[in-house]
């Protein structure tokens, strides 16, 4: 008689299933040991990638097809036959790069990604219930939404749209010519980003694949001016290394930090009806903490494979360093030590904040920041959880601006007071970020309320509070902080 299926959830994959013995070791799903097998394999290859078909040996379209061919086959390893939502969508908006017109690109493209994006949303949604997913197939579809909407505006700037009215940045990375089939193939699927991202331009990652990545970077940055005589060869080693050890920290606090203090503990009915105010707000303090390894884990590891191939190189710092953070997703030391909810979220997926910058903020002409925030929410999912984060989100970064504006200026005086605020508004910030993630983290709308209720909604109360009743401090008043700074200064120089 033949066995049954094993029945454990951690099987339950569309992927392949040849290291199910390695998860159930583990205690890990299965499909998570397939990302990481892979972005362990990628990592190799990368390195393989850099050295042999580096572009002094090989032509870009040897370069393309290799890194083409690698991308497919992981996500076909990941994510089996859900792997075909990621193609179809590939090629028709390929079909719209070919066949529309340049006017009509960007807004066909947009509209066809965010849609079938949306569209697998939903889907998921209906056939799976919340956190109990065979396979999260979303998240290379993600990244390829966006690398598709960034080269689809991209040519619409290099084709379609004067160079005066262009800014700074647009012209830069405008396209000039439309892309070949096997480019764009390269440019979506490659595999150093197709599973994990993270999103970059075009004009980038073909300037690395033909092999002026490094040049191009450093005449940005005028690298004459940064103390070198003839043009410097970096290499990422030391950089991959960095970022494999914080992958490594990563994944230790995963397996141990993560798993003792699970999301689930949120909804346990003695958490939120037993235990008094303080002991809540510091317990879900630390759940949210153990529930960011697995981002620095993922990002970091992305970022690792992408540099290993020779791709991210950003410049040279002000001390004559090289940088390898073209890429970068995020920065924990200021994510941990941010004293304001903006700083918090300029460091926290700063590629996909980038990208909404780009294709988003920045290009329409009505109620930017509301479109910005719209499209966010979409892209990210449409679990309630999502909603009620970036909506408790938005309070929250009022409130804080008006504080901020209102009364940092007093502290500014001295070295002690300045101290004494970076602490404080460190320890509120961080709380904030707990109190408004946590729905993004639970997904569903029942234990968001029942947690929100417990905490007696107590910071969407005092941000409305302070926006409601907080007075504007005068623009004088703002323009005291640069004196109070300099006068700071000159103080120490005397």
């Amino acid at each position: 008689m033949a066995a049954a299926p094993p029945s454990s959830l951690s099987y339950r994959t569309t992927g392949s299933t040849c290291l199910h013995p390695l998860s159930q070791l583990l205690g890990i799903p299965l499909d998570q040991v397939n990302f990481v097998a892979c972005q362990l394999v990628a990592l190799f290859a990368a390195f393989w990638f850099r050295i042999y078909l580096s572009p002094g040996k090989t032509s870009p379209e040897v370069r393309h097809t290799f890194a083409t061919i690698f991308g497919i086959y992981f996500v076909i390893f990941c994510f089996g036959w859900y792997s075909a939502h990621l193609f179809v969508l590939v090629l028709m908006c390929y079909g719209i790069m070919v066949t529309a017109s340049i006017s009509n690109i960007p807004r066909y493209s947009f509209f066809v990604a965010m849609g079938y994006l949306t569209i697998c949303h939903i889907s998921r949604i209906y056939i799976f219930h919340y956190g109990i997913l065979t396979t999260d197939f979303s998240g290379p579809l993600m990244i390829v939404t966006q690398k598709i909407t960034t080269l689809a505006f991209q040519v619409h700037d290099g084709l379609g749209r004067r160079a005066e009215d262009l800014s700074a940045e647009q012209h830069r990375l405008a396209i000039k010519i439309k892309p070949s089939f096997l480019e764009y193939l390269s440019y979506l699927l490659n595999f150093m980003s197709v599973i994990a991202g993270p999103c970059n331009n075009f004009k980038d990652y073909t300037a690395f694949i033909e092999g002026r990545h490094i040049h191009m970077k450093l005449l940005e940055v005028n690298w004459k001016q940064k103390g070198f005589h003839s043009l410097p060869e970096p290499s990422p080693t030391g950089a991959v290394i960095h970022k494999l050890c914080m992958t490594l920290v990563a994944l230790l606090l995963f397996l141990t930090l993560t798993k003792t203090f699970p999301v689930t503990c949120l909804m346990d009915d003695s958490f939120v009806h037993r235990a008094n105010f303080l002991t809540r707000l510091g317990y879900l303090y630390v759940v949210m903490q153990a529930s960011k390894p697995k981002y620095y884990f993922a990002w970091t590891l992305a970022d690792a494979v992408n540099n290993a191939a020779g791709f991210g190189f950003s410049g040279v710092d002000k001390n004559g360093n090289f940088c390898w953070d073209l890429l970068s997703n995020l920065n924990i030391w200021k994510i941990e030590t941010a004293t304001s909810f903006k700083m918090y979220l300029e460091n926290w997926n700063i590629q996909t904040a980038i990208w909404l910058k780009r294709v988003c903020y920045e290009r329409v002409p009505w109620y930017p920041t509301v479109l910005t925030f719209i499209l966010s929410a979409l892209w990210h999912g449409v679990y309630p959880g999502y909603y009620f984060t970036f909506l408790t989100g938005i309070l929250v970064t009022l409130a804080a601006r008006t504080v901020r504006n209102n009364y940092r200026y007093y502290f500014l005086s001295s070295r002690t007071l300045k101290l004494v605020y970076d602490v404080v508004t460190w320890a509120v910030t961080q709380l904030a970020v707990s109190y408004t993630v946590a729905p993004f983290v639970m997904l569903a709308i029942e234990p968001t309320i029942s947690l929100y209720m417990s905490m007696y909604f107590y910071l969407h109360i005092i941000s409305l509070l302070i926006i409601l009743f907080l007075p504007v401090r005068p623009q004088a008043h703002m323009q005291r902080q640069p004196q109070t700074l300099n006068s700071v200064n000159k103080k120490k120089a005397d």
